[in-house]
């Protein structure tokens, strides 16, 4: 049997993708006021605990580059700066007569959510394909599959504005993976 790592075969990969956290009292305020929707909406719902804000979805990720994307992460923290956002309203994904995914929006007054995304995205480029679709900050809080048309069954869901109290949008941003959550940027 060879000794040597070269030759050893690789470890499986795991599932990542950065991530900003919520407050949890934000995270029940959005709870509340969507607990009406899920009986409405033949979906498959996300628990709240596991609600944020993803920056980018890396997917399988072989454990040799998990430090790349821990000093990508930290890097992108260090070039920004604690902003507060809000929720603001739900909305769907891709359009409202085929919804794939219900989300919860949030603001951006100052744009500084697509500089983080890009910065990930040019220091992960050598390994992970940057995302060509413009940044939209969400929340995901269902999945329909197969796509419906969303007025069937909530007719006023798309821009039902979600109350919210503001809250810092960085400072508790993590890599993560189901089976993994690393803090990598501290409270600031």
């Amino acid at each position: 049997m060879a000794r040597d790592r070269a030759s050893r075969p690789e470890a499986k990969p795991l599932r990542l993708f950065v991530a900003v956290d919520v407050p949890d009292r934000v995270k029940g305020e959005l709870a509340a006021a969507v607990a009406a929707y899920r009986d409405r909406i033949p979906a498959r719902w996300t628990r709240s605990d596991g609600w944020h804000v993803t920056l980018k979805f890396l997917g399988a990720t072989w454990p040799r580059l998990v430090e790349t994307v821990h000093e990508a992460v930290r890097a992108t923290a260090a070039a920004s700066t604690p902003f507060e956002s809000r929720l603001t309203e739900m909305g769907v994904f891709p359009s409202p007569g085929r919804a794939r995914v219900v989300w919860a929006g949030l603001e951006d007054i100052k744009g500084l959510f697509p500089p983080m995304v890009k910065r990930l995205d040019y220091l992960l480029a050598e390994h992970f394909v940057p995302e060509k679709r413009a940044f939209t900050p969400h929340l995901t809080l269902a999945r329909l599959n197969p796509p419906r048309n969303i007025r069937e069954f909530t007719p006023e869901l798309v821009g039902l504005a979600v109350p919210s109290e503001p809250f810092a949008a960085t400072g508790q941003e993590r890599c993560w993976s189901p089976t993994m959550k690393s803090a990598l940027w501290p409270s600031r």
